[in-house]
């Protein structure tokens, strides 16, 4: 992901949200579990910075035939 920070100051701490679905066979979705990591801080006015993610959730949280799906993903700074 790429975090671009358009502001006047510099974001130095911060926190990235991941809400990922459980989808049943049948395209149900089952669960939302939200997951958090921290930004890749600090982030200068103006410029941006890429990390990657990998995002886990618990084998008997998705029985086989189901799936998971990072539906929604929320970035908060200070």
């Amino acid at each position: 992901m790429t975090f671009r920070n358009t502001g006047g100051r510099a974001a130095t701490s911060g926190t990235v949200t991941f809400a990922t679905h459980i989808i049943g066979a049948l395209g149900v979705d089952w669960a939302t579990i939200e997951s958090t990591q921290p930004l890749p801080a600090p982030i200068p006015a103006g410029t941006a910075k890429t990390r990657t993610y990998t995002v886990c959730v618990d084998s008997w949280r998705v029985p086989l035939g189901m799936r998971v799906d990072t539906q929604k993903v929320t970035a908060t700074w200070r």
